[in-house]
This record gives C-alpha cells, sequence and structure tokens, in this order.
C-alpha cells in the first residue's frame, strides 16, 4: 500500500492517520493537519482506503466508500504494515483520522492493539440524524482515545455528546466555536489556522503523556 510520510522520520511518536468520507489523503486540510503534526515532531504516516484510490485513478470520479469490513481490513492492513518497522510494534503506534478515517479506526484499535487513537471531528452520527448513534463501541473501548471536536460540529455537538455514555479511557477536546472541519464563524474571533493549531498541540500533549506513563523518553 502506499503511504504518504511526513515529519521527521527519527520521531518517537508515528500516528497513522486517515482521510475523511470525500476527501484524499492529500486534500488541503489534510495537508494543514499533517503539516502540523510534522512540525509538533510527529511522524505522520497517510494512507488513502481502496475506493479513493481508485477515484484517484479515475481522476476523480468514483463511487461512494468502500463497505465498513472493507475498510476496517483496509486499517488492520495499514496498522501491519506500519508496525513492522516500529521497535515496539502496533503498541507503540498511534492511530486515527479525520472524519470517517477516525471512526473505522476506532473500530479496530482494541482488537490491533494500538497504542494510542486520535479522531478529529468523530461523526458521532449521521449529520440531521441524531437518533442514529456511532457511539456505542465507545463505551468499551480500551485503546487511550483522544477526540477533538468542534463544538458546533453537526455529526455531534457539545451539547449532544456531554449525554453520551463513553469509556473513561475516551477524552473530549472540544475546538472553539469550530464545524466538522474546526472552522470557526467570523464573529468568533478565530480562525481556522488557530483551530487546527489547537488540535496538533492537544495531540502532541496527549501522546507525550502517554509516552511517559509508558516509560517512554
Amino acid at each position: 500500500m502506499e503511504l504518504l510520510i511526513t515529519g521527521p522520520e527519527e520521531a518517537r511518536r508515528t500516528l497513522a492517520l486517515a482521510h475523511g468520507a470525500g476527501q484524499p489523503m492529500d486534500a488541503p486540510a489534510m495537508e494543514l493537519l499533517a503539516a502540523g503534526l510534522a512540525q509538533a515532531g510527529l511522524r505522520v504516516v497517510r494512507f488513502e482506503f481502496s475506493y479513493m484510490a481508485r477515484r484517484r485513478r479515475a481522476g476523480g470520479r468514483g463511487g461512494g466508500p468502500d463497505r465498513q469490513p472493507v475498510l476496517e481490513e483496509t486499517w488492520r492492513a495499514v496498522i501491519t504494515q506500519v508496525a513492522a518497522g516500529m521497535a515496539g510494534g502496533a503498541g507503540s503506534l498511534a492511530i486515527g483520522g479525520r472524519s470517517m478515517g477516525g471512526r473505522i479506526a476506532s473500530l479496530v484499535a482494541d482488537e490491533c492493539g494500538v497504542g494510542a487513537l486520535v479522531c478529529f471531528a468523530y461523526p458521532f452520527h449521521p449529520a440531521g440524524r441524531p437518533d442514529k448513534l456511532r457511539t456505542a463501541h465507545l463505551a468499551e473501548l480500551r485503546t487511550p482515545t483522544l477526540i477533538l471536536q468542534g463544538e458546533r460540529d453537526p455529526f455531534g455537538n457539545r451539547a449532544e455528546v456531554a449525554g453520551y455514555r463513553l469509556s473513561p479511557a475516551v477524552t473530549v477536546h472540544w475546538i472553539a466555536d469550530g464545524d466538522h472541519g474546526f472552522k470557526p464563524r467570523k464573529m468568533s474571533g478565530r480562525t481556522l489556522e488557530q483551530n487546527t493549531a489547537e488540535a496538533v498541540a492537544q495531540t502532541a500533549a496527549f501522546l507525550s503523556r502517554l509516552q511517559r506513563t509508558a516509560g517512554g523518553s
């Protein structure tokens, strides 16, 4: 599988990062996020699900996302491929992604024994369908998890998520006035760049804390 690697090769922390449902691994939002994480000292490994790779070969045309079992199997293959080159194996690897990419990562994290999970804009439910929750497994998740969520995210805003049952392993950090892409309104006085930088800083701090707890340097 083709991997896109950003950040120092000798980085002590590696984050495998998946794209959302509608954008490829090198979309502007993914580039902004990966560049910030790399600047924070992380090695970021991106990949594309097979449906998105097909779209790329077809010049942007193609169908929707693969079925969930196929998406999950792709994540398992990526974890195996990336962890094979790491001294600590899967246990020293963090995984995550934007929206759908993070959701699928959360479904395989415990099974694959990864060290951490980071979800950027988790789709707690489809937009406009707060009754159709995607949270059952989050109540039992054992992998240390950070969810970065915009306060106005239509896939799960602050008021809605407050009522969900989440595992003690899950921490939710709220991005001020952010939508699903973390973009705030002008009236907030904040910018997309500021909100992205906050998400990056929280991710770096979260993974550093885990590494110290595990006895790493």
